[in-house]
């Protein structure tokens, strides 16, 4: 739970998201990220920690729905996290602790994939269409997504 230095120096994927279906849609992408060093971003949720246990865990704040407060403190935070890491990718699925890591990220020139969640099929997600601009990759799990995201990677299904 250090958000201060990262004493190896080594790159670190950052992976953000919410805490329930955002946390378990990342943890479904596990044989892929197993091989990177890892630091995680979530809320601090007995459910997330339990998952979590044994991972680099910087806990978000929330609530972040129409929380303006808490977009400064996590705005606040994935600064400091950026900062004080390596980060090589922020890849996340959202919500919206998601955007300051976003944005602040694709300022600090770092790649950033946004995966859009799979139970949004016909519409965009609020949190989606904010990140969009500053992504280097937008990956949807459904051909049906990439009426709203034309530039989309379609991945399939992540559970």
């Amino acid at each position: 739970m250090d958000t201060n230095n990262d004493d190896s120096g080594a790159p670190v994927l950052l992976l953000v998201g919410s805490s329930g279906g955002h946390l378990a849609q990342l943890l479904a992408l596990r044989p892929w990220y197993e091989q990177w060093r890892r630091c995680w971003v979530t809320f601090d949720t007995p459910e997330a920690v339990s998952l979590l246990a044994g991972e680099d865990l910087v806990p978000a704040h929330h609530p972040t729905t129409r929380n303006v407060p808490n977009l400064l403190r996590n705005a606040l935070l994935a600064w400091r996290v950026l900062r004080a890491r390596r980060v090589a990718a922020v890849v996340t699925t959202g919500a919206g602790v998601a955007v300051p890591f976003v944005v602040l990220a694709r300022m600090r020139r770092i790649p950033t994939v946004y995966i859009e969640v799979y139970d949004r099929i016909d519409t965009a997600t609020l949190t989606a269409r904010l990140c969009r601009p500053f992504l280097s990759a937008m990956l949807v799990q459904w051909d049906e997504q990439r009426r709203q995201y034309p530039e989309a990677t379609v991945v399939g299904t992540l559970l």
